[in-house]
């Protein structure tokens, strides 16, 4: 049976925790990061303020070496036990991301529902470089 990427990804959201963007103004203020899972170039036209941009070709391999993500405070706390948000354009490409950290032991990642593009709807601000 052949999937598409659609498939994929709507097997990936029964799997995982979507998040609007009020909730996710609730979470950012628990001090959770967020990762943008664009490229870099989507990410320098305009990104959540506070976000960190880890493309989701590379995720896998960064995420624990990178400083938003990794625990700082102390060894006997995991990293994966805190909440990661992730958000990409539309939610696809977060979902697909969450799924993955979940399989990477991640106890809390989430996918912002309807990504930037339903952050901006909401009237939320988009920071540009």
């Amino acid at each position: 049976m052949s999937l598409t990427a659609h498939d994929l990804i709507n097997a990936a959201k029964s799997r995982i925790r979507e998040v609007g963007p009020e909730e996710l103004l609730a979470i950012r203020g628990s001090g959770a990061p967020i990762v943008d899972v664009r490229e870099p170039d989507e990410f320098a036209d305009g990104h959540i303020p506070g976000a960190v941009n880890i493309p989701r070709g590379l995720l896998e391999f960064e995420v624990d070496g990178h400083p938003a993500v990794a625990n700082r405070t102390a060894e006997a706390l995991s990293h994966r036990e805190r909440p990661v948000v992730l958000y990409c354009l539309s939610g696809g490409r977060s979902a697909l991301a969450a799924e993955a950290l979940q399989r990477l032991g991640f106890m809390a990642p989430v996918s912002l529902a309807g990504g930037i593009l339903g952050w901006a709807d909401a009237g939320l601000p988009v920071a540009l470089p």
